[in-house]
């Protein structure tokens, strides 16, 4: 029995050594730092957010009871809505809502906006997961077999391609998607969303015009990015020409050492993009009626729905700030050389 008790305390001490090694490392305290500054970051998010829909022109109370509806009607829907109170009330009520996992109910469809997030939520998160991994499995190859030969016949392709898919805008190139593989081709459904449940292989096909919308655009962008960042790092740096001199194959250069270092910017524009790959899903949701956060926020501007738009737009703003913050914890993974205690 002693013996017993004796290892147990002894497991608890190494245990509780454990935690405080990692608790106190540079990496736990670079992803407190980035925390602290992302909390009041988000906090002024969430007032802009809620002063600009308070600044809206309109009133939510006359539109939920209606044009008809008598002045009492009407003043019985804004104290129903809370709206009678003063505005830093509101936000405030908002702010402990938001905190307690209670949003509020749509005035709308009276349901709850945990329940409508719940159910949209995992479209956007799938279209735009699936767009990044797209992106990047077109972009990297691309990139590495452009800046193989800069000025070859491949590289002059791919910059011309790339170009010229940067210019057309992501709606106009779903309608363009739809157009060839939904109406001539009729290998791929134009519209609606096929949930997981229901099959992978559904979900899949009803997912892949929308991904290719967001990602096609993206992948130009990513693969123009790293080709031009790998024949830089391939002709001035000093590496590349050690590597040379030690007879290192041109393909292990470009993909060992070169590859290797323009990898940080290429992971800085993905933490850049992503909150704009958020925001584009609204559009591209809306052609392929799939049922998103994008179409919820865009049906509650139409319906003024405050509670459902407040929480959305916070959301896509949310995202961008926590997308670099989790780049900034990346590059001290990927690279611990990285000093951020000096930041």
């Amino acid at each position: 029995m002693t013996t017993t008790v004796a290892t147990t305390s002894i497991r608890t001490e190494e245990r509780a050594s454990l935690l405080g090694r990692v608790l106190g490392s540079p990496l736990a305290r670079l992803i407190a730092r980035r925390i602290l500054i992302a909390t009041p970051l988000l906090l002024a998010i969430s007032i802009l957010v809620f002063a600009m829909l308070e600044a809206i022109p309109g009133d939510p109370a006359r539109n939920q009871a209606g044009m008809d509806a008598t002045e009492e009607q009407v003043e019985a829907v804004r104290k129903q809505m809370g709206l009678d109170r003063p505005a830093v009330e509101r936000y405030l009520t908002w702010l402990g809502g938001f905190v307690t996992g209670n949003l509020g109910r749509s005035s709308v469809s009276e349901q709850p906006v945990t329940s409508l997030l719940a159910e949209r939520m995992p479209v956007t998160i799938e279209l735009v997961a699936l767009a990044f991994l797209v992106s990047l499995a077109i972009a990297i190859p691309v990139a590495l077999l452009a800046a193989r030969k800069p000025g070859g016949v491949f590289d002059r392709v791919v910059m011309v391609i790339s170009m010229t898919l940067l210019a057309v805008p992501n709606y106009v190139m779903a309608l363009l998607l739809v157009l060839v593989f939904a109406v001539t081709l009729r290998s791929l459904p134009a519209i609606g969303y096929v949930s997981l449940d229901d099959g992978l292989l559904a979900n899949l096909r009803s997912v892949t015009l929308p991904v290719l919308a967001l990602a096609i655009p993206l992948a130009c962008f990513y693969a123009r990015f790293l080709r031009g960042d790998l024949v830089e790092q391939m002709n001035s740096a000093d590496y590349v020409e050690t590597a040379r001199a030690k007879g290192v194959t041109p393909w292990k250069v470009l993909w060992g050492h070169a590859f290797r270092n323009s990898s940080f910017g290429l992971l800085t524009l993905v933490g850049l993009n992503i909150g704009g790959l958020v925001g584009g899903t609204v559009i591209v949701e809306q052609i392929f009626s799939m049922p998103g956060l994008g179409v919820l926020m865009l049906q509650g501007v139409m319906s003024r729905d405050t509670a459902v738009v407040q929480i959305c737009v916070f959301i896509f703003a949310a995202v961008a700030v926590l997308a670099n913050l989790v780049v900034d914890v990346m590059y001290a993974v990927l690279d611990p050389r990285i000093r951020y205690g000096h930041r």
